[in-house]
């Protein structure tokens, strides 16, 4: 498994292998989507800062498989499948990538600053 960091923060783990990891959190879609989503109202990437791509710390993987188990008891919990290329037909074989996000995602911020 692989970590995302931003400016000494990890972001998300993906469990795939390292160049899996590197095309996936470095597509622009993924950028476009890190660009726009915030935590705390800060966005989580700049559009400038480097993205790091290191291997997992082992506290990493267990939130991970923590929030995997989540999801298969809740259902609330959403991978991001559409970025690792969306093959529908494969989506339960080795193809897919599951991403967890270590920071707290903010929801409709947009709405919260028009309010302001």
């Amino acid at each position: 498994m692989f970590t995302l960091e931003i400016e000494g923060t990890a972001v998300a783990v993906i469990n795939s292998d390292e160049a899996s990891a590197k095309d996936l959190f470095t597509c622009e879609g993924f950028k476009e989507d890190i660009r726009t989503m915030t935590s705390e109202g800060k966005p989580l990437w700049n559009g400038t800062s480097p993205l790091k791509i290191r291997a997992a710390t082992e506290d990493e993987i267990e939130i991970f498989e923590d929030a995997l188990a989540e999801d298969d008891g809740e259902g609330e919990f959403t991978d991001d499948k559409h970025h690792a290329g969306g093959d529908t037909a494969e989506e339960e074989d080795e193809d897919e990538a599951d991403i967890v996000f270590l920071v707290d995602i903010d929801e409709a911020d947009e709405d919260d600053e028009a309010d302001a």
